[in-house]
């Protein structure tokens, strides 16, 4: 018994307590391709600097054939009228979902290419395009002189940050009856901006639409209107 007893205290010792700790730091950079093709409407003078829509289109329209930007928005609007400025519509892929930062770069890429009026950059969008529209806006809240979504929603975290975005002129649109996304993202988001002050800020509830309800206002010239009325101040261009 006692040379058990002995064996025992001998394997503690050895494996009891030959455990240890270390502790250390490590740095990673996570780096993510995305890949957006696009379609740039160009208008018909592009002499002088114009103003440049963007246009996020839905779920609906992800892929790779840029035919389906066309379905809906500016692009559907341009087949019957005209609009005197840059009208630029990405595509998200089928299996992805919308990433900020490449539509920002594909903006300054836009930019960069074409004579665009810096002060005179409107994004708009409709359902997971509405999502991006708001945080396209949140994100750079300098570079947009109207952001206008429809049907879309705002991720609770942004909402802390509504305040950010009360300088920029803003139209929003939405169905009473959508079952996708429901108004009460429009009416909740809407509410914090007049909390902030926003001072050109306006709620659109269609009572007998649905989802879609970017059809009436895509197809609307009044929206191009007014968008192309507005005009960011005392930008660095």
């Amino acid at each position: 018994m006692k040379c058990k007893l002995g064996l025992l205290l001998l394997l503690i010792s050895v494996f009891g307590f030959a455990q240890t700790e270390t502790t250390g730091k490590i740095k990673t950079v996570i780096v993510t391709n995305n890949e957006l093709g696009y379609i740039l409407h160009k208008p018909a003078y592009t002499k002088e600097k114009k103003p440049l829509i963007v246009f996020i289109s839905g779920d609906g329209e992800k892929g790779t054939d840029l035919e389906k930007v066309k379905i809906h928005g500016p692009l559907k609007y341009l087949k019957t009228h005209t609009l005197d400025a840059y009208v630029l519509a990405p595509q998200c892929k089928e299996d992805e979902n919308w990433d900020i930062e490449s539509i920002y770069q594909l903006i300054l890429k836009i930019q960069k290419e074409n004579k665009i009026d810096s002060e005179r950059i409107y994004v708009t969008g409709l359902s997971s395009g509405g999502w991006a529209s708001w945080n396209l806006a949140f994100a750079h809240p300098d570079l947009f002189a109207a952001n206008v979504p429809v049907a879309g929603f705002v991720d609770l975290i942004q909402l802390e940050k509504t305040c950010e975005i009360a300088n920029i002129p803003t139209r929003i649109f939405h169905g009473l009856l959508d079952d996708v996304v429901k108004v009460d993202y429009a009416v909740t988001i809407y509410k914090e901006l007049k909390k902030c002050n926003a001072k050109d800020v306006q709620l659109t509830i269609f009572d007998d639409a649905g989802h879609d309800s970017w059809t009436r206002v895509y197809d609307n010239p009044e929206i191009y209107d007014w968008m192309l009325k507005q005009k960011k101040l005392n930008t660095n261009k």
